[in-house]
């Protein structure tokens, strides 16, 4: 039997059931916090670009397991419960694109 890690690591992307649909989301918020709560924080990702958003990062096919070019909705952070996360990982986004994540989410909320 696989050994799945025990809690989400902040760049991966996972699977994330939101009703009858599954969509990738990649971990935004810090290992401590994903270690012990109920929740983690995400960054929804879409294969439908948006050339009026300049605060969602494109992302392509291969970078963190994804199977198509998306783009990291920066502007759409959101909380969801563990629960909803299908495991494994399908992968971890680069360093560079995740920092590019991070810059843009600091953006869209004004941080």
């Amino acid at each position: 039997m696989p050994q799945f890690p025990t809690h989400p690591r902040r760049g991966e992307v996972y699977l994330v059931s939101l009703g009858t649909k599954r969509r990738p989301a990649v971990i935004l918020s810090i290992d401590a916090l994903n270690r012990h709560a109920l929740d983690v924080c995400v960054v929804g990702l879409t294969t439908v670009g948006h050339a009026k958003f300049s605060v969602r990062v494109p992302i392509k096919a291969g970078d963190g397991g994804l199977s198509s070019d998306c783009w990291a909705k920066c502007d759409q952070v959101t909380t969801l419960e563990k629960t909803l996360l299908q495991y494994p990982a399908i992968g971890r986004l680069s360093e560079a694109t995740f920092k590019r994540v991070q810059e843009q989410v600091k953006i869209a909320l004004g941080l």
